[in-house]
């Protein structure tokens, strides 16, 4: 049987149990936008810092931009101080969010620094706080994101989901690494599987997704949903493909080219009516090296791409890279 399929979380239906998870940098506006078109049956934002909302940061406002086209959209948020949590999860849900996710797994030091992120998982009492508050604060459900542990070895998220689920919140995405581990190593099944065990909210497994066979791991192991971050930079169509690997008993296929260049192109478009030129076209350089990666001359379009500043001369420059490749390129996975 098909593990793809439609969720609850709280009051809000998902046309699938395949999620975005959120990566600072990337997924923007505009990214979410093509993860939707891709099969994602929820997409989430950056992280966004509480306390930054609170003083009006005009850079931190503009990450909580929605287009009409990225729902359902989860709006995550940071920050240790349950009363600036709240009124962070408050504006979230003002501006359009679906869900207020709570980050308690990033492991970024100045994050930890400011007793956020994987912090809370060093105190849980503070992380009943920051959950219970924010579900007081907004109509709209909240769910969370931790990791397995601290450091390898440890496993305290069956713990952690318990309290998290005790405090409101509607689900649950666990990263299966250690947050000293940040995103290297293997996944920990097992302590995805205590932790789905642990609770009755749904409990979405993240970590590693590339394939058809890294969602149905996640699947096996009992979580609800699978959440793909880095194999969604590279393909944002990687949800409809592997639902549909996993409903045929298949493989995700490989990279199509022409297609694959073509979405950049889009994703550019929409980056740039987000930020204007140059600012579309230069934000983007962070994620053209994912797109092109494996594909011909891919180190000589990148650095062409790198120099170009306008919309127009990126789009052409990308036309052109196609023009050249797509007839030697047969369809085979690099």
């Amino acid at each position: 049987m098909n593990p793809v399929r439609k969720i609850k979380l709280g009051g809000v239906e998902l046309g699938n149990n395949l999620a975005l998870a959120p990566m600072a940098g990337i997924t923007n506006a505009a990214f979410r936008a093509l993860c939707i078109e891709g099969g994602a049956g929820l997409v989430v934002s950056e992280m966004v810092s509480a306390e930054s909302i609170r003083y009006g940061n005009r850079k931190t406002l503009k990450l909580l931009q929605i287009l009409p086209s990225e729902h359902p959209i989860a709006v995550q948020i940071f920050g240790a101080d349950p009363e600036s949590m709240a009124r962070a999860a408050a504006l979230a849900q003002e501006l359009g969010a679906d869900i207020v996710d709570i980050n308690a797994g990033c492991p970024v030091k100045k994050v930890l620094r400011s007793g956020a992120g994987a912090a809370l998982m060093k105190e849980p009492a503070v992380l009943e706080a920051v959950v219970a508050r924010a579900v007081k604060a907004v109509t709209v459900p909240v769910t969370v994101k931790i990791r397995c542990g601290l450091v390898p070895g440890e496993v305290i998220s069956p713990r952690l989901a318990r309290v998290i689920e005790g405090a409101g919140a509607a689900a649950i995405t666990l990263h299966g690494r250690a947050a000293s581990n940040h995103h290297s190593g293997p996944v920990d099944h097992e302590a995805m599987a205590a932790t789905a065990a642990a609770v009755k909210i749904p409990v979405f497994g993240n970590g590693g997704v590339r394939s058809a066979e890294d969602a149905a791991g996640i699947f096996s192991t009992g979580c609800a949903g699978a959440a793909i971050g880095r194999g969604a930079v590279e393909n944002p169509s990687i949800f409809l493909e592997i639902a549909e690997a996993l409903a045929s008993g298949g493989r995700v296929p490989p990279p199509d080219f022409v297609r694959r260049i073509s979405l950049f192109i889009r994703f550019l478009e929409l980056n740039t009516e987000l930020y204007g030129e140059p600012g579309g076209v230069v934000r983007a350089r962070k994620l053209v090296g994912y797109w092109l990666k494996g594909f011909p001359n891919s180190s000589a379009a990148r650095a062409a791409f790198m120099a170009a500043r306008g919309l127009n001369e990126a789009k052409a420059l990308l036309l052109e890279y196609i023009r050249h490749n797509a007839s030697r390129y047969d369809g085979h996975k690099p």
